[in-house]
């Protein structure tokens, strides 16, 4: 691995934050389906995502979040009320953060610790809030500056832009496959936070290093 890092990034939602804490919400809504819809939901919002930047266009979080729910409820037979979807919709501002996020944040607090996510500043700033990590974060960055989804190569560029350092000075870790491959391609050093232990993608892009949780990241801390 190549020192000083002097930038950690951070993907938010499935690295930081359980996205399938919803499906405790859903199950409620919707019972013995609340897990598959949760699935399908998360499914869909990532396929959205993919498809508005291949077609050019741009919708911010929320939209795309509710459309790729409506869709997840349509799938599984169900018919939702605006009261339901306000419900879920909130319930993405609560997410679960898993158990090691706010002790590792603390060990990095010498160094620029950042999130960068396809999320929005209205959702990703109460969804801190609410899980108590706003002391740990020294910088909130979302796609909705640029208006180009990750994977996108500008979409990287901006977060880079923001921060004042060279590429192979940040460590850029997600949950997600798909986002380590862009990052990667972009230049950033990765650490792949494998939390489902899956394949690593058929890209010829992989990661530097693979974690099962973000624990493993502490290993890049210079002055351990």
């Amino acid at each position: 691995m190549t020192k000083p890092i002097k930038a950690y990034i951070f993907d938010v939602y499935g690295t930081l934050f359980d996205v399938h804490t919803v499906k405790e919400k859903c199950e409620e809504f919707f019972p013995e389906k609340g897990e598959a819809i949760s699935q399908s939901w998360r499914q869909k919002q990532l396929e959205y995502f993919f498809l508005y930047q291949v077609m050019g266009k741009y919708r911010r979080f929320p939209v795309v979040t509710m459309n790729a729910l409506h869709y997840a409820v349509k799938k599984h037979g169900e018919e939702m009320t605006q009261e339901q979807s306000d419900a879920l919709m909130d319930a993405y501002l609560h997410l679960d953060h898993y158990e090691e996020v706010e002790e590792v944040l603390g060990k990095l607090e010498n160094y620029e610790r950042v999130v960068f996510s396809n999320g929005t500043p209205e959702t990703l700033t109460p969804l801190l809030e609410h899980a108590g990590l706003t002391n740990y974060v020294d910088k909130v960055l979302s796609v909705d500056g640029v208006k180009q989804f990750k994977p996108s190569q500008d979409s990287y560029l901006y977060a880079l832009d923001q921060l004042g350092v060279k590429r192979e000075e940040v460590l850029f870790m997600s949950s997600n496959g798909w986002d380590i491959s862009g990052a990667k391609n972009f230049g950033f050093q990765t650490a792949w936070i494998n939390r489902n232990r899956l394949p690593v993608e058929e890209l010829n892009l992989e990661p530097d290093k693979i974690y099962e949780d973000l624990n493993g990241i502490l290993e890049w801390i210079e002055d351990k």
